[in-house]
């Protein structure tokens, strides 16, 4: 795919009003798939373009294939132009705190008579409930939704090593959002969609949940868990070198016996079924690890890929610049705000075996108001008296 007409979703024009991870993520999802997406920016620009340390990254990653528009909402004529570009538009993003657009009066039900076939997507903490009305964070539903507990250890919960609820909370915002798309097909009206970090933290860990009523057991940590499979785990090869490995069949345990010249317990009936093989871990590990610390991590990696059983060497995200399967189109060339070139990870989808291209590169720090304004039917006398006022950054 080399152009925005080629992509699913050329012509849909989204206006997102959103900050740090969670909201830009669902407008980097549509944005890569074809949408126009205007950001509108506060003057000087986002904050997040600012924050240091782990969050340092978010702007650069989850806002590409974006146009921007530094400007003064709550000024009267800053209104007016986000309203302009809200009535043509198809979909809203907005993750302020609750009851923050409609003080602007940005609301959905402000803006429904403006613009009846808006959707209109809120990415919030919660659901409707006893806690709507609370400031959550990524890191604040992991704790109290159960996955800190389960990814740290016994009496230490630690956040997962990624913002995984603010990510997969804006890609449920976008499912929400293509659901409503499909309904407006038919009724020709928009909708107010919301998605939800504490939902989704639920929704992630409701597989631990369902084991508890199935097992009659709280599950531990995963740091600790007993395991399904009797080999689903990190091993040391030669030079002190580590490779996971997963052997979750018995068709599998089969192929990685005869890989490794385990005739043994290939012939042993005790452990040809997963439980079997579960029971007796104590017996079949230390086998196994004096076979592994013969092997260099190439060597043990290169006799897994030949059997094709699951493992994966033990990566930094650094390694992941010079990853060669990355590279051969999982990874998006961009210019950071400051002008550093470098590769960010792409959409991961194909359609008929393309990837989503970039059409525009990452705002740059001085935002790009006057281009995007023009792009979208502004005069110039327009922009000038915008800029005048000091309603709009150029």
């Amino acid at each position: 795919m080399t152009n925005s007409e080629r992509l699913p979703l050329s012509g849909i024009k989204v206006i997102e009003f959103t900050h740090m991870v969670m909201g830009p993520t669902a407008g980097v999802i549509l944005a890569d798939l074809g949408a126009e997406v205007i950001k509108i920016e506060p003057l000087g620009g986002d904050n997040t373009r600012r924050l240091k340390g782990s969050g340092s990254g978010y702007f650069s990653m989850y806002n590409r294939n974006k146009q921007s528009v530094f400007i003064d909402i709550k000024s009267a004529e800053g209104k007016d132009v986000a309203k302009s570009l809200i009535k043509e538009a198809d979909i809203l993003l907005e993750n302020f705190r609750p009851g923050a657009m409609e003080k602007l009066g940005l609301g959905y039900e402000q803006l429904n008579t403006l613009n009846p076939r808006l959707i209109y997507c809120s990415l919030k903490g919660f659901l409707s409930g006893p806690y709507a009305h609370r400031t959550a964070l990524d890191e604040v539903t992991q704790m109290m939704g159960g996955l800190a507990y389960m990814t740290g250890l016994p009496d230490k919960p630690m956040r997962a090593g990624s913002s995984v609820i603010d990510i997969t909370g804006g890609m449920f915002g976008v499912i929400g959002i293509m659901a409503a798309l499909e309904e407006r097909h038919r009724t020709q009206q928009g909708k107010n969609v919301t998605c939800s970090l504490y939902e989704t933290t639920a929704f992630m860990v409701g597989q631990h949940m369902a084991q508890q009523v199935v097992t009659g057991e709280a599950p531990p940590p995963m740091s600790v868990r007993r395991s399904a499979w009797a080999i689903y785990d990190i091993f040391h090869c030669a030079n002190n070198e580590q490779v996971f490995i997963g052997v979750v069949s018995d068709s599998q345990w089969r192929i990685f016996c005869d890989a490794f010249g385990l005739e043994d317990f290939a012939q042993d009936q005790s452990l040809a079924l997963n439980n079997g093989r579960v029971a007796q871990r104590e017996r079949i590990l230390p086998v196994i690890n004096e076979v592994f610390a013969t092997l260099s991590k190439e060597q043990l990696m290169a006799k897994l890929e030949k059997s094709g059983l699951p493992f994966a060497p033990i990566n930094k995200p650094s390694d992941l610049f010079d990853d060669p399967h990355l590279n051969a189109g999982g990874l998006v060339e961009v210019t950071l705000p400051d002008g550093t070139k470098t590769k960010l990870p792409g959409l991961p989808l194909e359609m008929n075996n393309q990837r989503m291209p970039l059409r525009h590169d990452i705002p740059k720090d001085q935002g790009n108001s006057v281009a995007t304004l023009q792009a979208a039917g502004f005069s110039e006398d327009d922009i000038q008296k915008l800029l005048s006022l000091g309603i709009i950054d150029a």
